[in-house]
């Protein structure tokens, strides 16, 4: 069987590009880790963060960190960190009033006196899941955890479809506008993989926010789980949740 030269040519330029392709889907599948610096091994890690919420002021300072540091839209209703304030009257107890207007991103005003029941702040954002219901419905495998326990979503692979913004049972993704594709916090993986801290916890002024490697032995975290009532958000979702909340009211849903 004879082959003509620019069939050999076609068949070689086919094999360039499935070549190509399997390239950057292994290397999607397996690394998932944007700027990381050389000397960091994504195996060697497992992060999570604690949010102690007797130390959060509602001062906002952390939204916009946010917002800077990962161009997030400037606009209400897209954030990919958020305060909500709760505000719990002894008489009804069960039903707290929570604002969080824009997010929290210039605080909050004054609303409650002294006296008329506890008001407290919670910090939320992705929960960087073990087992998230959103890489579980994303049809093309754009949502993916790393190898070192982040969530993360490649814009590339992404098709819009929402699917994942509606399984997330923390209300944590949204659709950008600008690209039509979902976002979310990252825990500014671009950051951590080079040893540095999520901008949110490097700005919070009470150290209300920790990052935590939980494959550290020496880190802190692990001291502060043993000695404190740590619980996570929506326990019964069992997503296996690692962001953790020190002084989480039962008010909070």
């Amino acid at each position: 069987m004879s082959t003509s030269r620019r069939e050999f040519l076609m068949v070689g330029t086919k094999l360039l590009v499935m070549t190509a392709a399997t390239r950057s889907a292994l290397a999607h599948v397996l690394a998932g880790t944007p700027e990381q610096v050389d000397t960091y091994t994504a195996a060697e890690h497992w992060w999570a963060m604690v949010i102690d919420i007797e130390k959060c002021i509602g001062g906002g300072n952390c939204v916009k960190a946010c917002k800077d540091e990962n161009d997030v839209l400037n606009e209400p209703m897209y954030f990919r960190t958020w305060v909500e304030r709760y505000h719990v009257n002894s008489a009804d107890a069960e039903h707290p009033v929570v604002d969080s207007p824009n997010g929290a991103y210039d605080g909050f005003p004054e609303a409650y006196a002294e006296g008329e029941g506890k008001t407290f702040f919670v910090p939320k954002m992705c929960n960087h899941c073990v087992d998230s219901p959103c890489t579980q419905v994303c049809p093309v495998g754009a949502t993916f955890v790393t190898v070192d326990g982040v969530v993360l979503v490649d814009k590339e692979y992404c098709i819009g479809c929402r699917y994942c913004v509606q399984a997330c049972p923390y209300g944590c993704r949204y659709i950008d506008p600008r690209t039509h594709t979902a976002d979310k916090c990252t825990l500014c993986y671009h950051r951590i993989t080079k040893g540095l801290l999520p901008a949110c916890v490097e700005v919070c002024p009470t150290g209300a926010r920790q990052l935590a490697d939980l494959k550290n032995p020496r880190d802190p975290v692990h001291e502060f789980l043993r000695t404190h009532p740590i619980q996570v958000l929506k326990p019964q979702m069992a997503t296996g949740a690692k962001i953790f909340y020190n002084g989480l009211d039962g008010a909070v849903r």
